[in-house]
């Protein structure tokens, strides 16, 4: 069963800074992205006490921070590296994260900025999580694109120079088409915004590395869980235990120089909890991550080998085709080789993602 349809509400950026608790909040749930409201580097695990608990079908309103300005290398002083391009208002939170003693150790926990969790009643084990992005407001109007420490698609050859960071800051403007686009050298392209994290928690007391993304969700980088897209997450803890972050204004698939284009988002998401036996009548048994746009049924597949995730990607439409459309194994996997697209998420993140795009429309006739 799929979540109910939503409007996608892409937003605008900011011309100022959307501060804490000021400018648009849609929903009534509304978490801050307040130290003691998030967490630096790791994802919640099912130790962790939520700070928000929500009934299923409701909205929540989260703001989120970019780690892109925050971060040990660029000086953990967001006001300084922001403030050498020109900008005069950083965002309040992101200041005060950065200043505090919030622990954070650099090459042990990730870079991400990430809420701490939110429970939602009745979720159990075995159900599935259904986590619709409603709406994502840009907090400031500019971005940061980064490769850092050798790593990215090509980690032999950049940075350029031998330096262990490149920063690239990128302003976003509004075009005489009313369409919201940022530059980098001589491009200039479309906003898309959308969270980079979005995950439930995994059982035990031990908090997962921020990086690396898993049947847990987390850092899927999948750049089309744009507004009006669903991501369906197996339920692991009691509560399930949600969690967001990573906001992206725009992404190609890949991510290939190690970051897209980050930056501080509002984001409205939707949870709502869809029971053991309607997700399996609906999805079949899906044990990692399944997204879905008003186009395409997008199953996934995770692996530090960019073969094999290909290979656990197609298992998961095989199934899902199986299950959703009652085709067969043999016909599922022909359709798919002549139908659908299977695209690399990201190639960067230790753990290597692909997604498939299956048309919905293809089976609507």
């Amino acid at each position: 069963m799929s979540a109910p349809a939503i409007e996608p509400t892409p937003g605008r950026p900011a011309r100022s800074a959307l501060q804490p608790g000021v400018g648009p909040i849609r929903a009534r749930a509304y978490l801050p992205a307040d130290p003691e409201a998030v967490l630096w580097g790791r994802l919640p695990c099912a130790a962790d006490s939520p700070v928000l608990t929500v009934a299923s079908g409701d909205e929540v309103t989260v703001d989120t921070i970019s780690h892109e300005g925050i971060l040990e290398d660029q000086g953990r002083d967001p006001e300084a590296f922001f403030g050498r391009h020109g900008v005069t208002e950083v965002l309040t939170d992101a200041v005060a994260l950065a200043a505090g003693d919030h622990p954070h150790t650099v090459g042990v926990d990730g870079p991400h900025v990430v809420s701490r969790p939110i429970a939602v009643d009745g979720a159990q084990p075995g159900d599935l999580l259904a986590i619709t992005v409603v709406e994502t407001l840009p907090r400031v109007p500019y971005g940061v694109v980064s490769n850092r420490h050798g790593r990215g698609a090509l980690p032999d050859a950049y940075p350029l120079g031998g330096v262990p960071l490149h920063s690239v800051f990128t302003p976003v403007h509004t075009d005489p088409d009313g369409v919201d686009r940022a530059r980098i050298g001589t491009a200039r392209f479309e906003l898309a915004p959308f969270l980079g994290i979005l995950g439930v928690a995994v059982p035990g007391s031990a908090r997962p590395h921020s990086v690396p993304p898993g049947t847990h969700g987390g850092n899927l980088d999948i750049r089309l869980l744009t507004a009006g897209a669903t991501l369906y997450l197996p339920v692991q803890v009691a509560g399930a235990l949600a969690y967001l972050g990573d906001p992206h204004f725009a992404q190609g698939d890949g991510e290939v120089s190690l970051t897209a284009l980050e930056a501080s988002l509002r984001a409205t998401v939707r949870l709502d909890v869809i029971a053991r036996e309607q997700a399996v009548a609906a999805y079949g048994e899906i044990v990692g991550p399944l997204a879905e746009t008003t186009e395409f049924l997008v199953p996934t597949g995770l692996d530090p080998d960019l073969d094999v995730a290909v290979q656990n990607c197609v298992r998961a439409s095989i199934a899902l085709l199986q299950a959703r459309f009652a085709m067969s194994a043999g016909d599922a996997y022909a359709y798919l080789s002549a139908a659908t697209d299977f695209r690399i998420s990201q190639v960067v993140d230790q753990v290597k993602g692909v997604h498939a795009t299956i048309r919905k429309a293809d089976f609507s006739l």
